[in-house]
């Protein structure tokens, strides 16, 4: 939790600071008010004083429960305004370092673990920070002066009111030990609750197909129920904090009151009007020290959901990145729109066995290079090696004659328009959707976003949209079909106008006749760019400079079509399992 607090700004310490001397001064007004109850009470208990001087103490009563009350108002509006500085700026933390993470991170925290972090974990702090603060700071400052103040009144009364400390410790105590380590299980919990209803939305068609409405009920029921009878179980704990906090104060004030009323039986007439003085003042003392305990146990209640919080925020900030950044940006590199792997081979972390093998290959400016294979053959796993989605376990891929770890990561990708096997769709328009990054060039124009969506044929379903160019997009796409993502994904990588396009898979949606006229005209399009085509249609790239056929993650024949047909058997499997001999002859 300090390592949480130690993210403040200089400003976050000022406003801390400012809080703690109001505070301190809003305490001292509080511990003054029996001061002067005492004084009121000898006034009227002893002849020959006035009215005026009587009102006179209670004014001074007054002026001090006014200056309690606006310090509490401008702590109050400082710790909010803290807090929510607070929050603001370590969401944005997460999200900045989020951004940075790789696939390897994103698969080790999960998506649904990310949301939760980003969102509950840093309310329970923004929480914690709004009250617990105050608390934090208030509660040992009241305790520390109020004992100091009835220290040295009786030795009754300070026994009796270190017992009730005493049972107040010891409850927290208990109850902190019992409940702590279920908090952390809580917010695991509320990962998977975030996780089955994120599943649940995701595939509500594939659970409708299969009636698999109540077997998913019945799996968010169960995760519910735990998260449910974890939260009962820690909040019953909780509620017997209340009845003992009320029990000790309640027996506290009896106690004083008749150890006082004893020890005024047994006193004179000066001595009584003294100690019946110094009860009403340690009475209220008592109280001060009490409700002192109370607030830390306010805190115990608070303190250790966003200890959980605190720690998985900081698990998150401090997780290093595999996929380290390189430095070089703003090159003029001797080759342009090269790609090469050197010996390149790769696994998975955690993964024992090498899912590429020794990859060697060279694809120039204006080339054409596309892979296939068998499925599980490692094409999609081998493309996503170039945008540094994953680091490659030996050898090196080489960008414009450098290698691509070196790049700045902006650098690198201002290079590649890159086009994902699943079709990614933001919440927008087709503009917004089809324009989406800069690619470091600046903004990219109306113009060129049609010129983009007519190569990809896309324009004739975009023009009978209701808006056209300015028509809604659903997150995810989900209100146009599958082949006109895929051509608004194509649409969005020419717009960029990069050196290198990865194309993975993103033909497959498409029917033949849209995939071989967009293929003819992107061809044309960039004929001085890279392009690389993952593929499971032959027919989709026959016309390649070099075609590279995977077979359990090695390469076992490279060349262009007519001679992998000739010297390639695995190869020749997939074109004849595809289309007839005869048209293969003629292609």
């Amino acid at each position: 939790m300090l390592k949480m607090l130690k993210k403040f700004n200089w400003k976050e310490w000022l406003m801390l600071f400012i809080s703690v001397v109001l505070i301190a001064f809003q305490v001292w007004l509080d511990l003054k008010l029996p001061d002067y109850m005492s004084n009121i009470t000898r006034l009227i208990e002893t002849s020959g004083n006035s009215m005026g001087e009587i009102l006179k103490q209670g004014g001074y009563m007054l002026l001090c429960a006014l200056g309690s009350l606006i310090s509490a108002i401008i702590v109050g509006y400082i710790t909010s305004k803290l807090s929510a500085s607070f929050s603001y700026d370590l969401r944005k933390k997460i999200f900045k370092k989020v951004s940075d993470f790789g696939m390897e991170e994103v698969k080790k925290f999960e998506t649904s673990s990310l949301i939760t972090r980003t969102t509950n974990d840093v309310t329970q702090l923004e929480m914690f920070v709004a009250m617990g603060l105050q608390m934090l700071i208030k509660s040992p400052i009241m305790a520390f002066w109020a004992v100091s103040k009835i220290l040295n009144k009786s030795l009754e009364w300070s026994l009796i009111t270190g017992s009730g400390v005493v049972i107040l410790l010891v409850t927290v105590g208990v109850l902190m030990i019992i409940v702590f380590p279920r908090f952390e299980k809580v917010q695991k919990l509320i990962d998977k609750v975030n996780n089955v209803i994120r599943e649940n939305l995701m595939g509500i068609r594939v659970i409708r197909a299969f009636n698999a409405e109540k077997f998913e009920q019945n799996r968010f029921e169960d995760v519910n129920n735990n998260l449910t009878n974890m939260q009962l179980f820690n909040q019953k704990c909780f509620a017997i904090l209340n009845p003992i906090m009320n029990l000790v104060m309640n027996f506290l004030i009896l106690g004083i009151y008749l150890i006082g009323a004893n020890l005024i039986n047994g006193a004179g007439m000066i001595d009584k009007i003294n100690l019946f003085s110094n009860m009403v003042v340690f009475s209220s003392y008592g109280m001060q020290v009490i409700a002192a305990f109370l607030m830390l146990a306010m805190i115990f209640m608070i303190l250790p959901r966003a200890q959980v919080s605190a720690k998985r925020i900081n698990e998150l900030l401090d997780s290093d990145i595999k996929v380290k950044d390189g430095h070089l940006v703003n090159i003029n590199p001797k080759e342009i729109g090269t790609v090469e792997f050197k010996n390149v081979s790769f696994k998975y972390p955690d993964a024992d066995e090498y899912l590429i093998k020794n990859i060697s290959f060279k694809v120039n400016k204006g080339e054409t290079i596309a892979f296939i294979g068998s499925t599980g053959s490692g094409k999609s796993t081998l493309i996503n090696l170039v945008p540094r989605f994953y680091d490659v376990t030996q050898g090196e891929i080489l960008v414009d004659g450098i290698n691509v770890k070196d790049y700045k990561k902006e650098e690198l990708n201002n290079r590649i328009g890159y086009v994902p096997q699943k079709a990614v769709m933001f919440t927008g328009t087709v503009k917004s959707n089809v324009g989406y990054g800069d690619n470091g060039k600046g903004s990219i124009s109306f113009k060129r976003i049609k010129e983009s969506i007519e190569v990809a044929q896309a324009k004739e379903f975009v023009e009978n949209m209701e808006n056209t160019y300015d028509s809604h997009i659903a997150r995810g796409g989900t209100n146009i079909s599958g082949g006109q993502k895929q051509r608004l994904a194509i649409a969005r990588a020419i717009a960029r106008n990069p050196e290198i396009y990865i194309f993975d898979d993103s033909f497959s949606a498409l029917d033949y006749k849209t995939d071989a006229t967009l293929r003819k005209n992107l061809k044309k399009y960039t004929k001085d760019a890279t392009t690389m085509i993952v593929a499971q249609r032959i027919g989709t790239i026959i016309s390649a400079d070099k075609i590279v056929v995977l077979d359990k993650g090695e390469c076992v024949g490279i060349g262009t079509h007519k001679e992998l047909m000739k010297n390639c058997e695995i190869y020749r499997e997939i074109a004849l399992s595809q289309v007839t001999k005869e048209e293969l002859e003629n292609a």
